[in-house]
């Protein structure tokens, strides 16, 4: 009899409301966040965990991707917090939202107190091709001026010195003109001791570049994809010296090379990184290369598309 009862009672919880196999709430959604007046892109994922609990991730502006250690959820309406990470304020951002027939709406409350509303839709299935045709590699930096790039605000620090494009102290990030697709791209760069700066690929996943040397490795350090996938090796040279990172973007699997060294192969990236120029990843986007943090230089930067 009690075996009975403990199987009865396990049933109603796996067909519980929130536990439900077709909770439409499960998943990874691309976020718009409506902050002081701009849409500020975010990222959420939620999963099933056990028999009866939700959790997840989030991704948020800046910075790297959250826990969501519970998510509540009941009639297509859920709720849940994430804990601070950059914001001054050491206060949870608390979340609610509501299923829609178009995604998810609801209410973000921020560490200050401020509310924000934000909506959702499911981020897309990139096609994944297994062997690309390549087309003719496009050189993106013609080492002689800024030419096929744009900073993202008007006081741009970027400057092309001695064939060398320089961000020589923190301030606008340069975005490229140019939009792509599926790519290879190979360029070479130096940072200073300390130095972190970053390359958006489709303007929406940072691969780090960081001062990393003599590092336990996470996914925060050079050549992972920030916040969610960790190099294999560490393979970030001294500051001062020319190092080169060789990337291969296909769907969302990516792999690189740096130094020679294979730090991811074929991995999966979940999401947009924090600090992404939008969530729309379901359209080609441009390379970001980060420059509100430390100065950094680029010696090239050589993009090879993949053909339709």
């Amino acid at each position: 009899m009690k075996k009975n009862v403990v199987g009865l009672l396990l049933m109603a919880l796996l067909c519980s409301n929130a536990y439900s196999q077709d909770n439409p709430l499960v998943g990874r959604w691309d976020l718009e966040i409506e902050y002081q007046g701009r849409k500020v892109p975010s990222w959420l994922e939620v999963r099933r965990s056990g028999y009866t609990s939700i959790i997840g991730r989030f991704v948020y502006s800046s910075g790297s991707a959250r826990p969501v250690a519970e998510i509540k959820y009941d009639s297509g309406k859920f709720s849940f917090k994430i804990p601070p990470q950059w914001e001054p304020e050491r206060t949870e951002l608390e979340f609610t939202g509501t299923i829609t027939e178009s995604g998810l709406e609801g209410q973000m409350t921020f560490a200050n107190g401020d509310t924000y509303n934000w909506n959702a839709v499911k981020a897309p299935k990139l096609k994944d091709i297994e062997e690309p045709n390549w087309g003719e590699p496009i050189n993106l930096f013609n080492g002689e001026n800024l030419k096929g790039w744009t900073a993202d605000r008007e006081e741009n620090q970027w400057i092309v010195k001695d064939g060398i494009l320089t961000s020589p102290s923190s301030g606008a990030n340069l975005i490229s003109d140019q939009k792509f697709w599926d790519f290879k791209v190979t360029t070479e760069f130096r940072y200073q001791e300390n130095g972190n700066s970053g390359i958006y690929l489709r303007g929406r996943y940072e691969t780090q570049i960081f001062d990393s040397q003599n590092i336990e490795i996470d996914d925060l350090q050079f050549g992972g994809v920030y916040g969610f996938l960790e190099p294999n090796f560490n393979a970030a040279r001294a500051p001062g010296e020319w190092q080169k990172m060789e990337i291969t973007l296909i769907g969302r699997r990516i792999t690189v090379v740096a130094n020679g060294i294979t730090v991811l192969e074929n991995q999966i990236i979940p999401g947009i990184t924090g600090g992404a120029l939008n969530s729309n990843e379901g359209e080609p986007g441009p390379f970001m290369l980060q420059g509100d943090h430390q100065p950094i230089e680029f010696k090239s930067f050589v993009v090879t598309p993949r053909l339709d």
